[in-house]
């Protein structure tokens, strides 16, 4: 594990945010193409296969971990904000839709955070974005977010981004926490991740909460969103003149919406 760049940062914003992060000469961040805001003239962008961390380098390495991303549903490239100037200098990032920015030390949690595919936003450069398989099939079937989740390692911060309000749960040893698939964001390596079918059949077809339920047993940190962007866009869809306004008003409900997707509790 290589050492990642130190990075001071501010958040601005409340429902729709963006992370300003301030670079001391020759540091670098690490984001994902089409994240940045603004940044100073003396901020350099590049864009690099992988992620820029120890494992990166070289050939090879850079195209096995230009593999992983492509396996995480990611871009094949990842852009680079250098300052080249000895003043400190800032780039800022924007979050992509509504909801809060979520500023990780990596330290603090071992060093390793597991997290879904599309809530990595930016990270200090060093830190190794690799896949982390999902063991049980329960959770690679109907998980919503398949086998493979993100895996962030290293020793600085990682910014991520989720839809609407963020809440953090510490579990005890053997704790269990259950909640909808789509609303799961990130968790510590400790935490035992699951998905199972909803115990009681009738409320899981008509309810409106779908027929799986993602499980996390502690010990660990678990972060969850209230509002998963797929939601939002069902919304959007379901209000569309394209679907005539007639949309579900059950989220995952046989009679409002017959989507699989919904059907699964895949959000």
């Amino acid at each position: 594990m290589g050492v990642a760049h130190e990075v001071d940062y501010k958040i601005f914003g409340d429902d729709i945010q963006f992370v300003e992060i301030g670079l001391d000469y020759g540091e670098t961040i690490v984001a994902e193409p089409g994240a940045m805001m603004y940044m100073d003239s003396s901020v350099e962008m590049d864009t690099m296969f992988g992620d820029g961390s120890e494992k990166s380098k070289g050939f090879k390495g850079m195209l096995a971990t230009a593999g992983k991303r492509v396996l995480t549903g990611e871009n094949l490239f990842t852009a680079t904000f250098t300052n080249k100037s000895v003043d400190k200098k800032v780039v800022a990032f924007a979050a992509p839709y509504p909801g809060k920015i979520i500023p990780v030390s990596l330290p603090d949690y071992d060093g390793q955070l597991i997290c879904q595919r599309d809530s990595y936003l930016c990270s200090a450069k060093g830190i190794e974005i690799s896949i982390a398989f999902q063991k049980k099939i329960g959770a690679g079937l109907f998980g919503g977010e398949g086998f493979i989740m993100q895996r962030l390692v290293g020793d600085g911060f990682a910014f991520l981004h989720a839809g609407g309000t963020i809440i953090k749960k510490e579990l005890a040893s053997g704790e269990m926490i259950k909640l909808d698939t789509g609303c799961l964001v990130a968790f510590t390596q400790g935490v035992d991740y699951d998905v199972q079918f909803a115990s009681n059949v009738k409320s899981a077809l008509f309810g409106g909460e779908g027929l799986f339920l993602a499980t996390l047993r502690g010990p660990g940190s678990v972060w969850m969103q209230s509002l998963p962007f797929s939601r939002i866009a069902d919304r959007i869809y379901s209000a569309s003149k394209k679907s005539g306004g007639s949309g579900s008003k059950g989220e995952a409900s046989l009679l409002g919406n017959i989507g699989i997707g919904n059907l699964f509790g895949g959000d």
